[in-house]
């Protein structure tokens, strides 16, 4: 059973109340993303942040930041709060409880940059917790009403992230693509050089550019963390 917690190096992130809780694609995620963004950004919006770990550790390494983020089911929004609350960073972090379709409607604010880690599975079996389906399937918010929201929310020279199965990485990126949006970074993911790829992480902007393309494989032959996985998780892992 999963601990009710998880401690980083600066921060812990509570998460009994959460459906989906701390995983090692997420931190991967939120660790590149937060290195890729660094000292570039001010406002950052989080679609569906659940714990509010990606929030974390963006604000981390960028504490000049001011990140708003945005959580669908209740308890999850509030677990979120809590933990903004007890950080370092409490003044430049905020959750609301919201849909990202109604946030739409009710803000005239736009952002730097955007990160979502959406519901992966469109299709598939559901479960019989519903708030597992909100935070795993796309029933709440499918990746083309993402690319819309990220088009209402984003500036014009902004950029936005997304962590994603990696075998819906071409049909997003075609989709990015019909709404004016480019690939300009994939890191493709495995968990050891045996795995297939897993997941991919996505940098996108609206100027087209020749893509950069680099692959992470989290632990090696010896089930240790690779020198890649250990360069970005250092400053937020406790025994790294």
């Amino acid at each position: 059973m999963p601990n009710n917690y998880f401690q980083f190096k600066q921060f812990t992130v509570q998460q009994e109340n959460c459906a989906m809780k701390v995983c090692t694609d997420a931190c991967l995620f939120g660790a590149w993303a937060a290195e890729n963004i660094k000292l570039k950004t001010e406002n950052i919006l989080d679609i569906g942040t659940g714990t509010g770990l990606l929030s974390l550790m963006l604000v981390q390494k960028n504490p000049a930041a001011k990140i708003t983020a945005i959580e669908i089911d209740k308890p999850a929004a509030m677990q979120a709060a809590a933990n903004f609350n007890a950080s370092l960073w409490k003044e430049q972090l905020q959750v609301f409880n919201t849909s990202i379709q109604f946030f739409n409607q009710s803000t005239n604010q736009h952002y730097d940059f955007i990160i979502c880690n959406p519901p992966f599975f469109e299709n598939d079996l559901k479960s019989v917790n519903k708030e597992c389906n909100l935070a795993l399937h796309s029933e709440a918010l499918s990746l083309k009403e993402l690319l819309l929201s990220i088009g209402l929310n984003l500036k014009d020279d902004g950029s936005f992230a997304v962590l994603l199965p990696f075998h819906r990485t071409k049909y997003f990126e075609a989709l990015a693509a019909s709404k004016g949006f480019y690939c300009a970074e994939r890191v493709v993911v495995k968990q050891t050089p045996k795995h297939n790829y897993f997941r991919s992480m996505l940098h996108f902007t609206r100027t087209e550019t020749a893509m950069v393309e680099k692959e992470i494989i989290i632990k090696n032959e010896s089930n240790i963390y690779t020198p890649a996985f250990t360069d970005l998780l250092k400053d937020y892992y406790l025994n790294l």
